[in-house]
């Protein structure tokens, strides 16, 4: 009896996971990263979690909206997860058990950042990238293709963010093992060329290992 429950668990999960959306995808780059742009991005992990950080200028320009919200950053951290356990103000077992196993709706967590990003972060682990003109717009169309949209193209406000001067908005795709917020940054990454295997790509570790190693 006991073998018969666990397949009925795992051929539900199965049909569970394969009707759900694997939403954001990746900008495929015609070219390889190159390692030699101006244009200064960001990859931060707080502990479980990474996300991306673009200069403003380069966001705005993709993400207008965000000019308005965000009229004295110099920077914008990017980082999506799944709704409930990313927006909640108490995190439970329950609550992260859901956002694994269960897709679940993705929101879209977006930060101003008004000082250098090591000193806003001083307890996160930081890299640098140098990304190109080019690169940096294919990445923004990455981001930019995650927010979810109203009828009127305008992007969706839930509530306000974490920390600092923050703002949560509703996503495109579902969180679940195999869509977490650390692949999300690897399909960012993948997206102005860096060749990095998305599929792997479950914690925050594997993310910044990948992008120090690239760097030496």
């Amino acid at each position: 009896m006991r073998y018969l429950t666990a397949l009925f668990v795992i051929v539900f999960l199965s049909v569970v996971i394969s009707t759900c959306s694997t939403e954001p995808n990746v900008i495929e780059s015609p070219e390889a990263y190159s390692g030699l742009g101006d244009n200064q991005v960001y990859v931060v992990s707080h502990g479980w979690h990474t996300s991306l950080i673009v200069p403003t200028i380069n966001a705005t320009a993709e993400l207008p909206e965000l000019a308005v919200r965000f009229p004295r950053s110099s920077y914008i951290e990017f980082g999506w997860g799944d709704k409930g356990f990313y927006q909640a103000k108490e995190i439970t077992a329950g609550l992260a058990l859901q956002a694994m196993l269960m897709p679940t709706d993705s929101v879209v967590h977006v930060v101003g950042i008004n000082k250098e990003v090591a000193k806003f972060f001083p307890e996160s682990d930081i890299e640098l990238l140098l990304l190109t003109d080019d690169e940096i717009a294919l990445l923004m169309q990455f981001i930019s293709a995650s927010f979810a949209r109203d009828s009127q193209d305008s992007l969706i406000s839930t509530q306000l963010g974490l920390y600092g001067d923050s703002q949560f908005y509703q996503g495109v795709g579902n969180y679940y093992l195999m869509n977490t917020c650390n692949k999300w940054t690897a399909k960012g990454l993948k997206s102005f060329g860096m060749d990095i295997s998305i599929m792997f790509k479950l914690s925050s570790d594997s993310i910044m290992d990948y992008v120090k190693a690239q760097k030496r």
